[in-house]
């Protein structure tokens, strides 16, 4: 070995430590930037909420994961029949209990929440149906147990009641919806804490748009259970206008 072949090799070592840096270094920028993304996609356009209770069955199971696109009502408006997510308008829910995690898990979902691939707030939202609209004439029930809006009876086959039951709802309304307000109902009428069962607190069981986080549109797990979430057009297509 002489001694011009030293420099040579440290020469290479170097360059060798150097392709190691840039190499990290692109991935580092290629990690942070799909963070950045995925962070920007979360909080403006999809988020994932999974389902706490049966208050939506049987169209929503509990454990179910739902995405909801945030277009709605910020870009997009809402339609009657919508299933949508929402900030708790005040005292439906009960307080939720904390949550006992040792640091490595905390730290795992903190992070999948942070991209929006999991929603650790889900307990401080609700997931119900949009019956009423701003604006709306909602009523429960008529003779044969349906709900009226604007003085229209709809068919709900989505809804789930107790057997010997008839009416959509578990207690009586008669409201207008106000405007910058939803009437909301779970499927599972007779165990959902949605609007009609609301109507003695100070919103009136009214939800404001401004609560709203978006319109959930696909049930993204289980695998199995996978599938488009129906708005029932048909169920409020002969429903007049009476907007605000």
């Amino acid at each position: 070995m002489t001694d011009e072949t030293l420099p040579s090799r440290s020469a290479g070592r170097a360059r060798s430590r150097r392709g190691v840096l840039l190499f990290l270094r692109d991935v580092l920028v290629v990690v942070v930037i799909a963070l950045l993304v995925a962070f920007l996609i979360k909080t403006f356009v999809v988020r994932s909420f999974y389902i706490p209770s049966g208050s939506m069955e049987n169209t929503l199971q509990i454990n179910d994961k739902i995405l909801v696109n945030e277009l709605q009502p910020s870009v997009f408006g809402l339609s009657r029949g919508d299933v949508v997510v929402f900030r708790d308008p005040g005292s439906w829910l009960p307080p939720s209990p904390p949550v006992v995690r040792n640091p490595l898990a905390q730290a795992t979902d903190t992070a999948l929440t942070f991209v929006g691939l999991s929603a650790s707030d889900s307990d401080d939202h609700l997931v119900k149906r949009i019956i009423g609209l701003p604006g709306d004439h909602v009523v429960c029930c008529d003779t044969a147990g349906r709900i009226t809006v604007n003085g229209t009876p709809i068919v709900e086959p989505y809804i789930q009641i107790p057997p010997g039951q008839k009416d959509a709802a578990t207690l009586t309304f008669d409201v207008t919806v106000p405007s910058g307000r939803l009437w909301v109902m779970g499927d599972n009428r007779y165990n959902s804490q949605d609007s009609s069962r609301n109507q003695a607190l100070p919103g009136h069981g009214f939800v404001p748009l401004d609560h709203v986080v978006g319109r959930a549109v696909v049930i993204s797990w289980p695998v199995g259970r996978w599938s488009w979430l129906d708005d029932y057009p048909e169920a409020f297509r002969d429903v007049k206008e009476n907007r605000q």
